[in-house]
């Protein structure tokens, strides 16, 4: 049985699969190097002891450059295969949900090489917990590694990554959570190893490669959450004469789970999603709701518009991307909802509301305590963080 260890640098070997390396069932063990620019095998030979193992890997230990990344599946296979060379093996790669998305990337790469080829398929695949300062990964094996695999570790770390240790690039810089006694690991069927990668994904647009990847429709918190705003929005746009709720722009709708609330609450809602893989799913589970409709605006593109006046604007867990505040003096109404977890509303908002002449908060109310909830089937469970609603009444200023 040869195991392979599938890592996109050759420090990532020492720091999170040291045990499989000094396995002591003596066997081969081929480390892949996978970063794109460079792939290549190391070949750590039964006969070869400990020591020599780390220098030969430690050899390879190079400085931070641009492009680090994985080659994707399909270099993978090959790399696998010709490492396998028609023998058995365990494959060992990081974890999805690695924090390090470069790292994560390469955990679902190597997943998804191995799926597609028949000759790996049926061997054993691993994902290190490795980097993971958000989730708690529920793991399949625990080696707690002794005092002398400790120091080897350390003395790697010291001897041959001393450069990482002041990396500013928080994708490689080796600190001490990057250096775990415990190595944990776990096996994950697609389907977990999907929504794992997407889950932290959130700030690119890997996060609409599963359907739902934020679990508005499972989870009891993001269902407390989402009826909490849907009330909210209901209760300060009350009396609009009609019997209605009135009419909202809800920025950001994504699958639509907030959408359907607020038209059951009465409301005429214009959903915009720029996402483009969102957006067509947007637009398929609102089909036939009256009083919606569907486009692609952005926050931007809908403070050009010269378009009728909305009762509202909905910001509801949307400002997490970096958009330009000020954009809300030329939004097209008097009122506008934001909801945000409490550090981002602390940090991102309330120092540009301070500045602000056209916009001051009337309400703040908190929707959602903090609560820590299992996600991916219960393979993880993390903090979900509470959500606080404030709502900004344009002055006359």
């Amino acid at each position: 049985m040869i195991d392979i260890v599938v890592v996109l640098r050759a420090e990532d070997a020492v720091l999170d699969f040291l045990s499989v390396l000094t396995d002591d069932g003596g066997g081969e063990t081929r480390v892949i190097l996978a970063d794109h620019d460079r792939a290549e095998t190391l070949v750590l030979g039964a006969d070869m002891t400990a020591a020599e193992r780390l220098a030969l890997i430690a050899s390879h230990v190079r400085p931070v450059t641009e492009g680090i990344a994985s080659p994707g599946p399909e270099v993978l296979a090959t790399l696998l295969r010709q490492a396998a060379a028609g023998h058995p093996c365990r494959i060992w790669t990081h974890s999805p949900a690695d924090t390090r998305r470069s790292r994560g990337r390469l955990g679902r790469d190597t997943a998804l090489a191995r799926a597609a080829d028949a000759r790996l398929a049926g061997g054993e695949l691993r994902h290190a917990v490795g980097f993971s300062p958000y989730l708690q990964i529920l793991s399949d094996l625990d080696r707690s590694l002794g005092r002398e695999h400790i120091a080897a570790k350390l003395d790697f770390v010291n001897g041959s990554c001393g450069h990482l240790l002041a990396e500013p690039d928080p994708e490689f810089v080796v600190q001490t959570p990057h250096v775990p006694a415990v190595e944990r690991f776990f096996d994950t069927d697609p389907d977990q190893r999907e929504r794992l990668f997407a889950l932290l994904a959130s700030l690119d647009d890997e996060a609409a490669s599963v359907v739902d990847p934020w679990e508005f429709g499972s989870s009891p918190y993001e269902a407390r959450r989402l009826d909490a705003t849907t009330a909210w929005v209901r209760e300060r746009c009350a009396g609009n004469g009609d019997g209605s709720g009135g009419a909202l722009v809800e920025v950001g709708a994504c699958e639509g789970a907030l959408t359907h609330r607020l038209a059951a609450a009465g409301f005429t809602v214009r959903a915009t999603e720029p996402n483009a893989v969102f957006r067509p799913r947007l637009t398929a589970a609102l089909a036939g709701t009256d009083g919606v409709t569907v486009d692609g605006a952005d926050l931007a593109e809908l403070a050009k518009e010269d378009g009728p006046r909305a009762t509202a604007h909905l910001l509801i867990e949307m400002l997490y991307y970096g958009q330009d505040l000020a954009l809300l003096d030329d939004l097209a109404t008097d009122l506008v909802f934001v909801a945000l977890e409490p550090e981002a509303l602390v940090s991102r908002v309330r120092p540009w509301l301070e500045r602000s002449t056209s916009w001051r908060a009337d309400e703040e109310t908190v929707l959602v305590p903090p609560q820590l909830e299992t996600v991916c089937a219960g393979r993880a469970y993390l903090s979900k963080r509470g959500s606080v609603g404030l709502l900004l009444r344009r002055t006359n200023g």
